[in-house]
């Protein structure tokens, strides 16, 4: 590892906290420091996490340049500073906008100073909803299926309405591209599907796997949204520890893929409907929950979600190794570890 310094913005959350536990137990000399403003409730509970691994904790919102006015050089930032809700946009726009383009263009002004690289945490929802649905689909006892198309590649239309959190989103892959030809920063995108693991505080419109295991342990009613109200939306979902993997890779190799932009989720093998789901989290946990049912869609919604990972895995020769099973299972056994702490939430 190059780096002396990295910064994760972002980084008491979910993917932040685990990218920093990650880099400090694999680079035990790489200093690793951590910016969040702690607004998502659960953030909080990952702060003795971070402390007992070597991480740095700063208090500040990315939405503030003052609060990236670091005393401390940086090699690197790993952005991971997002409302990742859609719903929220549809509620607030301008708070999405302000928390998912400028917090980037100030972490951008950042690099541009420190001549510091960049890996930007992107969406999958860069990619119009209406062109998704639009792809032939078929309805099987447990999940829709595509049966002549793989997979949203990074070559799929980009034109059509997103959802406000996806427009953000690709607003900001648009600007880190015109830094990176401007000032020479070295940055890739990821555009990423479904994440979940182990210190997601899950809830209904992100985080849908941990919220639904979640939902199971503590015997929380459910209700399965739009399509039919059968719960056969498919999406495919990614072990925060590949993620990791993944995101160590290119940081070692990012002058090389300086400009790339990566699809990287679970793929067709590891995806799961929320009907199949139901069918695991009962097995997991022992508990049957009630699941009810709401026909109507929610704004911007999909049927089916599946990452084609060609890209990825032909440049950086990864590919996703944590099965659907194992990731419901690592959840489960992090919720039965933190029972107490998690039952307040």
């Amino acid at each position: 590892m190059k780096y002396n310094n990295i910064l994760i913005t972002g980084g008491a959350g979910f993917i932040g906290s685990n990218l920093a536990v990650y880099f400090k137990r694999e680079y035990p000399r790489l200093k690793v420091f951590v910016l969040d403003n702690l607004v998502r409730r659960g953030s909080e509970f990952n702060l003795p996490r971070l402390k007992e691994n070597g991480v740095k904790f700063i208090r500040g919102d990315a939405r503030r340049p003052k609060d990236l006015d670091l005393e401390f050089d940086i090699d690197l930032i790993l952005e991971c500073s997002a409302e990742p809700s859609v719903l929220a946009g549809y509620q607030n726009p301008s708070y999405i906008i302000d928390t998912n383009l400028m917090g980037t263009v100030n972490c951008l002004e950042l690099c541009r100073k420190r001549k510091a690289g960049m890996i930007f945490l992107s969406t999958s929802r860069v990619y119009p909803y209406e062109k998704i649905n639009a792809i032939k689909r078929l309805e099987s006892k447990s999940r829709f299926e595509w049966p002549r198309f793989s997979g949203i590649d990074t070559d799929f239309s980009l034109t059509g309405p997103k959802t406000l959190y996806g427009a953000t989103k690709l607003a900001s892959e648009f600007i880190l591209q015109e830094y990176i030809a401007a000032y020479g920063i070295k940055a890739v995108v990821n555009r990423c599907g479904v994440v979940a693991g182990p210190w997601q505080f899950g809830k209904v419109d992100q985080g849908v796997f941990t919220y639904w295991m979640l939902a199971h342990y503590f015997k929380k009613p459910l209700k399965y949204i739009g399509f039919g109200g059968q719960g056969k939306q498919v999406r495919d979902l990614l072990h925060v520890d590949d993620l990791c993997r993944l995101i160590g890779i290119q940081a070692n190799s990012l002058p090389k893929l300086s400009g790339n932009t990566y699809n990287v989720g679970g793929a067709r093998e590891i995806s799961l409907s929320l009907l199949e789901t139901t069918a695991l989290c009962r097995q997991i946990s022992g508990n049957n929950v009630k699941v009810g049912h709401n026909l109507r869609n929610r704004p911007g919604d999909i049927a089916v979600y599946l990452t084609d990972n060609k890209k990825v895995t032909r440049e950086l020769k990864w590919q996703p190794q944590k099965p659907a099973i194992t990731i419901l299972n690592d959840i489960f056994n992090w919720i039965r570890n933190n029972e107490a702490k998690l039952r307040k939430l």
